[in-house]
């Protein structure tokens, strides 16, 4: 042991021989093979007078200089992690798009599949002299079941009501499955449902019925453009009515924006966005016969955007793609609706003010990325103000944004100016408000 002691003590000298002492350590340079920038500034220091005969040349950094490479150093570090980050996030969101890909391709092959079955079933008629046949709602917020006619369940129904087969059809059935698109599944049973006579068109309705169609029309209309007390009775008008009208094209797409509008009233996420997809199936469907409707494509595309709210990146772009087409087919049906001009203005803002993240994803996952220029956004809301002066507040305001962002001031305050002048009616008008007084106080500064 005591042999082994005076070795280690040995052993200890000589690493202390054979090391400068650490005062000489941090003056020599260990970055000279990294930058040919710091290898230009050393070319006229000194080699260490204290390292011996056997020293290797090196190179003296004056203070100055070693702070310099420290820094330059520090920057490459920072830039590598940033760029890790990155990397890490984009590959991220294109496995979550990948999987939500995967995820739509099943789900629209599955639609396709229950279309094909459902399309022997016609349009359902009430008769007092029925058989029972059962009734599939789905929900999306807690209500109870009511099997009186003319009468809804309480909640929000996404889907048709659908009769069965009459008794010699029914085994046929056995096999058939109903969509599941909400959170609850509430099976009610109906006594007054029938099929429509094969020679009798499906969405045809009698005089009664069409009368009380154009009331009801009317009706939700008015409750539409009025307070938030209003547009929730309008939204259970409709629900009400659904059974009976839930063939008619101008029903269908009312009842979609009043899912609009609940998810426009409602705070709890959840709920916003089972609204938005409540509604937005409401519209595939009637899409599917009724192409040509503006109002339909209108309505889908506000509803799509609603639901991709609180989605990732990737999904919020892709309902940015599907948005645009809509839009763009509404306005080819109805080229006088200034609400279509000022949607598309809102879209081509935010397109030409997409963050940095954005527009890397966007490259990383389209050939063709969207493109649109704040003179676009403009354009398309200055149109609505030629189609209807004074249309909104917001739309004004958004004016005003675009002239900033273009650098005619003059023009800015102007169109700001005109914004007061309108009154705010809606929760949209009231954040272009706040807008208004943010602006105001940053040219005042």
């Amino acid at each position: 042991m005591g042999g082994m002691g005076l070795e280690y003590r040995q052993w200890g000298w000589d690493r202390e021989e054979s090391f400068p002492p650490l005062g000489i350590l941090s003056r020599w340079d260990l970055t000279g093979s990294l930058c040919s920038g710091a290898g230009q500034a050393m070319s006229g220091a000194l080699i260490p007078a204290d390292a011996g005969d056997g020293a290797v040349s090196s190179v003296l950094l004056r203070q100055d200089e070693q702070l310099e490479v420290l820094e330059r150093l520090d920057f490459v570090v920072r830039n590598v992690v940033e760029l890790r980050k990155e990397v890490e996030e984009l590959r991220n969101s294109l496995q979550h798009l990948a999987v939500e890909i995967v995820g739509e391709v099943r789900t629209h092959l599955e639609e396709t599949q229950r279309m094909t079955r459902r399309k022997k079933l016609p349009f359902c008629r009430d008769r007092s002299d029925s058989t029972g046949s059962s009734s599939i709602y789905f929900t999306a917020s807690s209500g109870n079941a009511n099997t009186d006619d003319g009468e809804s369940e309480g909640g929000y129904s996404t889907a048709n009501a659908e009769s069965d087969y009459d008794r010699e059809s029914e085994q046929e059935s056995d096999d058939g499955e109903d969509d599941v698109s909400c959170d609850t599944v509430k099976t009610v049973r109906r006594d007054s449902l029938e099929l429509a006579p094969e020679d009798e068109s499906p969405l045809l309705l009698d005089s009664t019925l069409e009368e009380g169609l154009g009331q009801l029309l009317e009706q939700a209309d008015r409750l539409h453009n009025g307070d938030e007390q209003d547009k929730r009775e309008g939204f259970q008008l409709l629900l009400n009515n659904k059974l009976a009208y839930a063939g008619q094209q101008e029903f269908l797409w009312r009842l979609a924006r009043a899912h609009s509008d609940m998810w426009e009233l409602t705070e709890d996420a959840d709920e916003r966005r089972s609204y938005a997809i409540g509604g937005k199936e409401e519209l595939e469907l009637a899409l599917q016969k009724w192409d040509q409707s503006a109002e339909c494509h209108q309505w889908f595309a506000i509803l799509y955007g609603q639901m991709s709210e609180y989605e990732s990146i990737p999904k919020r772009i892709q309902a940015g793609y599907i948005f645009k087409e809509h839009i763009d087919k509404a306005i080819a049906l109805k080229p006088q609706d200034p609400q279509l001009y000022y949607l598309l203005g809102r879209w081509c803002y935010q397109v030409a003010h997409l963050g940095w993240l954005e527009k890397r994803t966007v490259s990383a996952l389209f050939e063709v990325p969207p493109t649109a220029t704040v003179q676009d956004a403009l354009q398309n809301f200055l149109r609505v103000e030629e189609l209807s002066p004074g249309f909104s507040k917001a739309g004004r305001v958004y004016i005003a944004k675009c002239y900033r962002d273009l650098g005619d001031t003059s023009a800015a305050v102007l169109w700001m100016d005109l914004a007061s002048e309108l009154p705010g009616n809606t929760k949209e008008d009231a954040e272009s408000e706040r807008e208004l007084e943010e602006m105001r106080s940053e040219w005042e500064e």
